[in-house]
């Protein structure tokens, strides 16, 4: 049991030096760990065991309670394929040239090359995918995240866990469906972690090489508005020294390459905060998208979360 103890705080340093700043702990999982400590009484004091589980962060970023119990129950394991050029210079940015042709032709020859990119399948997760922009390619809105999370990876589509159910809902409460927009990430692959519990934002470097890959999305769907959702997609298209905290932009229009962008809360943290003030500062938000679009707007619309 100490071994398992030591394990898991091992595991939690490893995810906070990587960026990690927060993970669901369930209750069950915190009763796991008291039990766990007065087992080892003779080993660590009460007070420190306490310490130790008073350490473990009360907020999560992504990981969900189910992943983070399988961690209490067997012993973390480490991905065997270490997280290659974290903190490295990943090469020059990709240059490529799309053939003439319709939005189809061009978008399905930047989807290949994205898939087939050197860099990218380095970096995807050894049985995971590459990630790339779904939707209209015909769209007015293009929707802008981060990066992928353990679900989109595995899927190899953007926002398809828990904050994608969020963001379909934002967007089926704008009278649209997916269908009918863009979706797409600054990030092409997963930001590696030791583990696949928990999410870390990806590193300048890595949005510098992956942001060619966005700007030619952006030309081929030539949407009328791109809708930056969090900070880190906001710096991604407005630059990483354009503002400090999001709500130095948030609600405003900037420009990305000409094309407008408002910048927003990502879903995930309307997941964490499920406050109704932050659920109406978004909603005032996609009213504006909606109003730029033309898209009509009932007084039922205008009056969500008031």
């Amino acid at each position: 049991m100490r071994s398992q103890i030591n394990s898991i705080v091992d595991e939690l340093k490893r995810l906070r030096k990587n960026g990690l700043e927060h993970i669901f702990v369930s209750n069950e999982s915190l009763r796991s760990l008291k039990l766990a400590t007065k087992g080892i009484a003779q080993v660590v004091s009460e007070k420190e065991a306490k310490r130790a589980v008073a350490a473990i962060p009360e907020r999560i970023r992504s990981a969900t309670p189910e992943e983070f119990d399988r961690v209490l129950k067997e012993e973390p394991k480490v991905e065997s394929r270490a997280p290659r050029n974290k903190g490295q210079d990943l090469g020059t940015p990709p240059g490529f040239q799309l053939p003439k042709g319709d939005k189809q032709k061009r978008w399905d020859a930047l989807r290949e090359i994205v898939l087939n990119c050197p860099t990218c399948q380095e970096n995807v997760r050894e049985g995971y995918q590459i990630v790339f922009g779904v939707g209209n390619l015909d769209a007015d809105i293009f929707f802008c995240g981060e990066a992928p999370g353990a679900d989109e990876e595995e899927k190899g589509e953007p926002f398809v866990g828990k904050a994608g159910q969020l963001l379909d809902k934002m967007i089926n409460a704008m009278g649209l469906a997916r269908e009918d927009v863009y979706i797409g990430n600054i990030m092409n692959w997963r930001p590696q972690l030791p583990t696949r519990v928990g999410n870390r934002p990806p590193t300048l470097e890595e949005i510098r090489f992956c942001l060619p890959y966005l700007k030619a999305q952006v030309e081929v769907v030539k949407p009328k508005l791109i809708v930056a959702l969090g900070a880190t997609a906001a710096k991604g298209l407005l630059g990483p020294s354009s503002f400090r905290s999001l709500g130095e932009v948030k609600g405003e229009w900037r420009e990305f390459e000409k094309t407008p962008v408002l910048a927003t809360y990502h879903p995930s943290y309307l997941l964490r905060n499920d406050s109704k003030r932050d659920k109406r500062s978004a909603w005032e938000d996609l009213l504006k998208v909606m109003e730029r679009c033309g898209l009509p707007i009932s007084d039922r619309q205008r009056g969500y979360f008031l």
